[in-house]
């Protein structure tokens, strides 16, 4: 009684799904031609496979109809699953194939789409009168009821298999998705990511045309860093090899300024003999000085 009450609660649950199947009932001959004749003529060996690939081929997880119907776990599964699964895919093989589209239906949230349900009910109906026409024209003796009967069952049986193989090639394609046979995967692994060696370009300058001349550095002259040899770095006398500071001409010990540049000790300022000829500014009444270029 437990075991029903949890198959209805399962039932209305899924009802709410809201995922939907990746290839409805009737786009399956179209999807997948040739799969769909082999689960037409093979269909109980084609149950057995999709069952198998929808356990993830682990026959250990087997139950007896997915656990959908009250003989599910009685039937000594756990002993011999693959003999169980055999024996339900030739004996109850419409249960089979709804087993395992409850299973996907489960582990995905996948509603069934109102075509399914009309071609799924469809069927069954047919397959109701069938029997309802087979049992009256048994209890009447009527040759033309017999006959109406059996043009029924041919019918019936015609579109429950050719419902059940469109089944099966649904679950096929939906597993296909499921295991990534096309298409990219939900989830793939991003690929492994590599530093570059490459300095990246400066922020907030615009990139230099071919042919342009750096521009100079703060400080250093026009033309280029560095300067050609010869243009004056680094400055004359100034040791070569890295060393700083440099041994010749530099003050020892923190004397500053150096006293043999004639600065005056003491603090006196200006220099005695300042200013030179020419400095600023001349004195009253002579503009330009002398010696000034005139135009």
């Amino acid at each position: 009684m437990a075991s029903s009450q949890a198959n209805i609660e399962k039932m209305h649950l899924r009802q709410s799904y809201r995922n939907v199947w990746h290839t409805d009932i009737m786009s399956t001959m179209q999807a997948d031609f040739p799969y769909c004749c082999l689960a037409l003529w093979c269909g109980p060996c084609v149950s057995y496979m999709l069952r198998k690939r929808a356990l993830y081929n682990d026959m250990s997880r087997y139950v007896c109809c997915a656990g959908y119907m009250p003989c599910s776990g009685r039937c000594g599964e756990s002993r011999c699953p693959e003999f169980c699964l055999a024996t339900e895919v030739f004996l109850c093989f419409g249960n089979s194939v709804a087993s395992t589209r409850f299973l996907l239906q489960d582990e995905f949230n996948i509603q069934t789409t109102q075509c399914d349900n009309c071609i799924i009910g469809f069927m069954v109906c047919l397959q109701q009168v069938a029997c309802i026409f087979s049992i009256v024209a048994a209890i009447v003796g009527s040759e033309e009821l017999s006959e109406a009967s059996q043009i029924l069952n041919c019918l019936s049986d015609l579109v429950y298999w050719t419902v059940c193989a469109c089944m099966q090639t649904q679950h096929k394609i939906e597993m296909d998705k499921r295991d990534g046979k096309f298409g990219p995967q939900p989830m793939a692994v991003p690929p492994v990511q590599q530093m570059s060696r490459i300095d990246p370009p400066p922020v907030g300058y615009a990139p230099q045309p071919a042919g342009y001349a750096p521009q100079p550095a703060y400080g250093q002259p026009h033309g280029g860093y560095p300067p050609a040899p010869g243009q004056g770095y680094p400055p004359a006398g100034y040791p070569q090899g890295g060393a700083y500071p440099p041994a010749q001409g530099y003050p020892q010990g923190g004397a500053y300024p150096p006293p043999a540049q004639g600065y005056p000790q003491g603090g006196a300022y200006p220099p005695p003999g300042y200013p030179p000829q020419g400095s600023y500014p001349p004195p009253q009444g002579s503009y330009p000085p002398q010696g000034y270029p005139s135009k």
